[in-house]
């Protein structure tokens, strides 16, 4: 039926009566498929009117919306691209990533702390939850998947990403995608090489082509493969142009190495500069208004800059999508009840004790034992602050929030009398911690001292050139922890602090992040012993700030080199004060039995890997099995080892099971930027399994070779 729709259509065209033609219809467009709809798509799109076609292609925010959106980002959906002459609905934008920064909705852990959960299958229930919440508050398009390669752990928005490796922002951020787009488009952000906050509308990252596709990429290939529907440019340039003109990625790499048929969407206001360079170069939509891609972009037609081809296909691109996603989400129940409801507030929660780190626990400071401990002395300003993270646009306000402080309260029940002192006075907090059994010392980051950069008469948010603490928390931790027999540190902030000077005085150390909604009792779980620590480092927490990437927060331009975190520390030979991936548990684990089912395979070939891990102590728990490989024999430089697999596993006391990783001879690939293409070495490979990065936490090693047959 749609092909006749088709051959008559263009036959009524051919006899010179197309302005008679009845407009398609969005419907029919709708129900067809495959090529069927591609072919509708195109006609739609070449019999709209020049105006028409431009309006898919911006945002219509108002002025007066521009304004509110100052003092109260998306209060509403953001708007592009309605149509009512054609029938065609707009898309209805939101942010943000850890929660819909809509209405009163569940606030989750940032991504940060979600990526220290190193857990797939949770992040898509995440990324289901607030596709529902969005869709229930009217927006049928989120931009909840940020991720930005964290270079520098200084970076103000780090808390919005995963953690500083490839592999574990594209699973992530994978998971993250298809649990969104059971109900929504998911856009995935920013791309690329955006990981400087206060010069981000003007630095230019010089980066050689390698750097570029083996760390900066591979994650948003990922979530292309997965199947997303958009990408949001970046506000920086990359080796002079700005991302949202920048051909080499928008149209050589992503829509033609890629095959990516989805849209690019630029960043909000400064995200375009120049109508024509965006045009040519990639950009799709403009947002959230048409600076560029209104009158600027049709008078660039009729001039001849650019060929209108090019905005017919932007125009197609926006409408598969809109086409495409049409129908998700049909017979679902959506409502304002499904917003902050129990089973989501009850996710942000299992997220939460997920995330949460063990850094250090000392002569079994933790758990406290309630028989143990009569009396608590928590300590710390952010013990009784709802710290949710920064105040961009990522925002998301929740219904409620419980802070540490009440989630002890709670959690302690009659048998532990809980006192809060906030610290300002020093002798009020030494005395409270000697008088207690044990203290909480709650310390670190605000929206203030992180986060994105906001405008406004005071400094509120950007990036962090020192990772130390505040000064006036090292100069109260340390006097607590003189006084205290038992001094638990907890650590509440977007990415890594440093720990050197103080955390040999302290007993136990657990870093919460920035915990969401639901943080203080997944805190209180934690620290009673209700729940087992399992979370592990994303990012590299160094010892000093000299063992990290250069940094200049306000750089105009700056070069970002092939080694970064892990990476560089293992280049380098040097120790940080906790590794990528580290974290420990109230049990112990043991891996055994590497297995590699092949001594050699192809390069397009695949391997498989299987470890046994075992439960030795006494409590059930959960364990993050992590896999790396190293290329000890490669023509080229590359890193001592990188992660190419983890799994989370759960395990009874006393219980064994085995975990399989599968390794893909393409996935072990090289850029050579001389020939322009991927290339799998004949080598030998070695490959380690363990706990963390740490060379002495990867105990059990295998090696194989890639060799054509």
């Amino acid at each position: 039926m749609v092909k006749r729709l088709l051959h008559a259509r263009s036959a009524t065209r051919k006899a010179g009566n197309a302005a008679s033609t009845p407009p398609l219809s969005w419907d029919a467009v709708v129900r067809a498929g495959g090529e069927a709809r591609e072919g509708l798509l195109r006609e739609l799109a070449a019999g709209m009117r020049l105006r028409e076609k431009t309006r898919q292609m911006a945002g219509r925010m108002k002025p007066w919306e521009m304004l509110l959106s100052l003092a109260r980002y998306n209060y509403h959906p953001f708007r592009s691209g309605a149509n009512r002459r054609l029938g065609i609905p707009p898309i209805r934008f939101t942010d943000g990533p850890r929660g819909v920064a809509l209405g009163r909705c569940t606030c989750f852990p940032v991504s940060m702390a979600r990526g220290a959960t190193w857990d797939t299958a949770l992040e898509e229930r995440v990324g289901e939850a607030m596709g529902a919440e969005a869709r229930s508050l009217g927006a049928d398009f989120l931009a909840a998947v940020c991720i930005n390669l964290l270079r520098h752990p200084g970076w103000g928005r780090a808390q919005e990403t995963y953690g500083e490796d490839p592999y574990l922002l594209g699973e992530m951020g994978a998971a993250s995608v298809r649990g969104l787009q059971k109900h929504v488009m998911a856009c995935v952000k920013h791309f690329a090489c955006n990981s400087i906050e206060e010069s981000r509308f003007y630095v230019d990252v010089r980066i050689d082509e390698r750097a570029l596709r083996e760390l900066y990429l591979p994650h948003f290939k990922r979530c292309v493969d997965e199947g997303v529907a958009a990408v949001m440019s970046a506000y920086n340039r990359v080796n002079g142009e700005y991302c949202a003109h920048n051909s080499h990625l928008l149209r050589a790499i992503l829509k033609g190495e890629w095959g990516f048929r989805g849209l690019v969407m630029s960043d909000f206001v400064l995200g375009t500069r120049d109508t024509v360079k965006a045009a040519l170069g990639g950009l799709d939509i403009e947002m959230p208004h048409a600076f560029h891609f209104g009158r600027r972009l049709r008078r660039a037609v009729r001039e001849g800059r650019v060929p209108e081809h090019v905005v017919d296909e932007a125009v197609v691109r926006i409408l598969r999508q809109k086409a495409r996603f049409a129908n998700v989400g049909t017979g679902e129940d959506y409502g304002t009840h499904r917003v902050a409801c129990p089973e989501h507030v009850a996710l942000a929660r299992e997220a939460a004790r997920k995330s949460i780190v063990l850094l250090k626990n000392e002569n079994g400071a933790l758990p406290l034992r309630r028989g143990e401990v009569g009396k608590l002395a928590v300590i710390g300003r952010l013990a009784d602050l709802a710290n949710l993270g920064d105040h961009g646009s990522s925002r998301v306000r929740p219904p409620y929030a419980v802070t540490v402080l009440q989630g002890l309260r709670d959690r302690a029940g009659d048998s532990v009398r809980v006192e809060h002192c906030d610290g300002k006075d020093i002798a009020a907090a030494r005395r409270a911690a000697r008088e207690a059994d044990a203290c909480v010392l709650v310390v670190g980051l605000t929206f203030r001292n992180e986060g994105e950069a906001m405008p406004g008469p005071l400094k509120v948010g950007g990036d962090r050139e020192d990772l130390a603490l505040r000064p006036v928390d090292v100069e109260l931790l340390e006097a607590v922890s003189r006084e205290s027999k038992r001094c638990v540190v907890v650590l509440e902030g977007g990415s890594a602090l440093l720990t050197s000077g103080w955390r040999d005085a302290v007993e136990a150390i657990l870093v919460a992040w920035y915990p969401g909604m639901e943080g203080g009792n997944a805190v209180a779980e934690v620290i009673f012993g209700d729940a087992n620590p399992s979370g592990k480092l994303p990012v590299t927490f160094p010892e000093n700030n000299g063992q990290l990437p250069h940094f200049d927060r306000k750089a105009a331009s700056i070069d970002y080199g092939y080694y970064h975190g892990y990476r560089l520390l293992d280049r380098e030979g040097t120790c940080p004060a906790f590794a990528f991936g580290f974290g420990l548990s109230y049990t112990t684990y043991e891996y055994r039995g590497l297995r590699l089912n092949a001594e050699e395979i192809p390069p397009e070939g695949t391997l498989q890997v299987e470890v046994e891990i075992a439960n030795t102590g006494g409590m059930a728990g959960e364990e993050v099995a992590q896999l790396y490989v190293g290329y000890p024999s490669s023509r080229v430089e590359r890193p001592v080892k990188e992660l190419k697999g983890f799994a989370r596993v759960s395990l009874a006391p006393g219980e064994s099971r085995s975990v399989s990783f599968t390794l893909k001879g393409n996935d072990l690939a090289y850029y050579d930027a001389e020939k322009g293409r991927w290339e799998v070495e004949e080598t030998t490979y070695h490959v380690f399994a363990g706990p963390s990065s740490r060379p002495e936490d990867l105990r059990l090693e295998g090696s194989f070779r890639i060799a054509a047959h």
